[in-house]
């Protein structure tokens, strides 16, 4: 199949600002069952520097850099992907004890997955939560992250946040609600609290929709030796697809943000953003 993704963030000032250097992450990632065939970004008001750069998580990012005072910032980019056949069930764990949980990276793992491991505190509550639904799964790897994605898909309801951080993994078990991002980062905690490598993805997700309405979406990746990277996604309790097209992953959620940057000024702001998928 071949998509045609258009994306427009806007910025508008209230008052002339200006503009400290920018990272911008709209690139979509190439993978094994995503071509990217071509992609085009073109950002107003014009940086003096634009420079394509790999940052230290491999996501590949358009760095900018601004001299003139504006009261606006708009990033226009335009993606076409051609996906493959993709089977996210053709695999197998190698080697085998990586079927159980508990498991151990190797050393050589360990120092590469060091971030993706990193645990934050968790409530009594939230840990017994994860620990019912791994021994229903029988401390089966698999069962227990594709149980534990289809689980949180149905006891929180999913919501719609612009902007903002994600809450912290026990106040989005305590409200039973939270957007993509929420429910993505108190899935990685889960994880990473069982010792499994996690980490947060954004993106695309394309689905058939009577009207559509397309936003950024957030998502898992867990590493499982044999395996790599495998996605999941909590918002919809499916592992990921040819569908789902990822633009940045990391360890630390703030670090796949598409815009970080900031102004000078005393300026306030207003964003406006514009995303349309359109399967050809």
């Amino acid at each position: 199949m071949n998509f045609k993704i258009i994306h427009e963030t806007k910025y508008l000032f209230s008052d002339d600002v200006f503009l400290e250097p920018h990272f911008l992450r709209f690139r979509p990632k190439q993978t094994p069952f995503i071509d990217v065939t071509s992609f085009s970004i073109v950002i107003k008001s014009e940086p003096e520097g634009h420079r394509v750069i790999e940052d230290e998580e491999h996501n590949v990012i358009d760095f900018c850099w601004f001299e003139q005072l504006t009261n606006s910032l708009t990033i226009s980019v335009e993606s076409s992907l051609q996906t493959k056949a993709y089977n996210p069930f053709d695999f197998i764990i190698h080697p085998g004890s990586f079927n159980s949980v508990p498991f151990i990276y190797s050393e050589h793992q360990f120092q590469i997955l060091y971030a993706a491991l990193q645990k934050t505190p968790l409530s009594q509550a939230l840990i017994d939560y994860a620990q019912g639904i791994l021994e229903t799964s029988n401390f089966n790897t698999i069962a227990f992250i594709s149980n534990l994605t289809s689980q949180i898909h149905q006891d929180y309801i999913v919501e719609y946040r612009e902007d903002g951080p994600p809450l912290s993994p026990d106040t989005t078990y305590q409200i039973k609600r939270g957007s993509c991002r929420d429910l993505s980062w108190l899935q990685i905690n889960l994880l990473r609290h069982h010792g499994i490598a996690s980490r947060f993805v954004s993106g695309y997700f394309y689905f058939d929709m009577e009207n559509p309405t397309y936003e950024l979406h957030a998502w898992v990746e867990v590493f499982i030796p044999g395996i790599g990277w495998l996605g999941f996604d909590p918002s919809h309790g499916i592992l990921t697809g040819n569908t789902h097209f990822p633009l940045a992953s990391s360890a630390i959620p703030e670090n796949t943000m598409p815009v970080s940057g900031g102004i000078r000024g005393s300026a306030t702001s207003q964003l406006i953003t514009n995303l349309q998928i359109e399967k050809q």
